[in-house]
């Protein structure tokens, strides 16, 4: 038995924060504003999770009027949602996600974000997939004014 979750999260990018984004740092002028470490592209896999196990969203598990989730690494969410789906009975087939962002450029960080993420989600790195995209100068992407990110997982009864 398979299942497919679908993740989407969006934060602003503002002055004074770090930029994380799949758990690492990004060298950049700006980062994401939010409650916890604002990382788009780990909560689009958090929520695609929650989705697969149909668990809900990420503002359920993690909401940000708590203030035990202040400034919160999202990996650290990661390893939680990932330890209901196993105890669930599940594990990871595939991470697939797109960063949309005019600047930084991110390819060059791709390599070691799925590392990361491979590490924590316990899976090889050629089962996780992550573009990076502009949106042409359109949107508030383009704009630079936030950054966002998409992210589908499956997921599969029982073990390898």
């Amino acid at each position: 038995m398979f299942r497919i979750g679908f993740g989407y999260d969006a934060h602003r990018l503002v002055d004074g924060r770090p930029l994380i984004l799949g758990g690492i740092s990004i060298p950049f002028g700006k980062g994401l504003l939010g409650h916890s470490d604002a990382d788009v592209l780990t909560h689009a896999v958090v929520d695609a999770l929650l989705g697969a196990l149909a668990m809900g969203d990420i503002g359920q598990h993690f909401p940000d009027t708590d203030p035990a989730y202040k400034d919160m690494p999202s990996l650290r969410m990661l390893e939680q949602v990932l330890g209901w789906m196993q105890e669930a009975g599940y594990r990871i087939n595939n991470v697939d996600s797109t960063v949309v962002a005019q600047k930084p450029k991110l390819a060059p960080h791709i390599p070691d974000m799925r590392a990361r993420l491979s590490e924590i989600l316990q899976i090889p790195v050629h089962q996780i997939s992550i573009k990076a995209k502009t949106s042409e100068g359109m949107g508030f992407c383009g704009r630079e004014e936030g950054i966002e990110a998409f992210a589908i997982v499956s997921i599969v009864k029982g073990k390898e």
